[in-house]
């Protein structure tokens, strides 16, 4: 009851509580607590019943659902079983609201329920190398294992990557005006990258060459 940070409600049913400890009838509890009889008499028997537990609200039954399982098990298996008939190569949450005959926010729910993203796709490629694992297993016991003094790099190249500029320099973000860039920009060129991380470190050396030769 005195905790700063109990919620008021809370505080009534407590000095509720402890008025009552002192023998006191349920009308001299309401009037020294300030709420009616009817309060006094229902937290009494709810302490009663249920010590401490009994002072805490009632899980609320809430709204009704409006929307069955059945219509769940519909937007699920759609979404993964099926296209839109219009040619789209995917739903997206309009679409499958008007297919179903849901709202949009419903259907968004329930994709975000069931971890549902129909608009992401990953790319995966399987190799045709007939040795491809034993190649697997050299390169990752070098990564685990390294031999003795040894230090181990992993090294990449990126070829013509595009040396692009504005054709004027770049106005900053200012507070309520979003940074500001020309739409056209002048070719520099190509160039190659080439890097090499560390596994151990984390640490990438890197370098920026004219040719791809190097």
């Amino acid at each position: 009851m005195r905790r700063p940070k109990t919620a008021q409600a809370l505080v009534t049913r407590s000095r509720i509580v402890l008025g009552c400890a002192t023998e006191a009838t349920n009308g001299q509890v309401a009037a020294a607590v300030g709420v009616s009889v009817a309060t006094v008499a229902k937290w009494r028997s709810r302490f009663l019943k249920d010590r401490l537990e009994g002072l805490v609200d009632e899980p609320r039954p809430g709204r009704p659902r409006t929307v069955s399982d059945d219509k769940v098990h519909e937007v699920v298996t759609k979404t993964l079983e099926t296209t839109p008939a219009n040619g789209d190569t995917h739903w997206s949450t309009r679409s499958m609201a008007r297919a179903t005959g849901l709202s949009q926010s419903t259907v968004s729910r329930m994709w975000r329920a069931f971890g549902l993203k129909p608009h992401l796709v990953e790319t995966w490629k399987l190799s045709t190398d007939p040795q491809f694992v034993e190649k697997v297993r050299d390169v990752v016991g070098v990564y685990l294992d390294p031999p003795e003094r040894a230090i181990v790099l992993c090294v990449g190249e990126k070829g013509q990557i595009q040396a692009l500029d504005r054709t004027a320099p770049v106005l900053p973000l200012m507070p309520g005006t979003p940074a500001r860039m020309t739409h056209d920009y002048v070719r520099n060129g190509t160039t190659s990258l080439f890097a090499a991380l560390g596994p151990t470190s984390g640490s990438v050396v890197a370098q920026h060459y004219r040719r791809h030769r190097h």
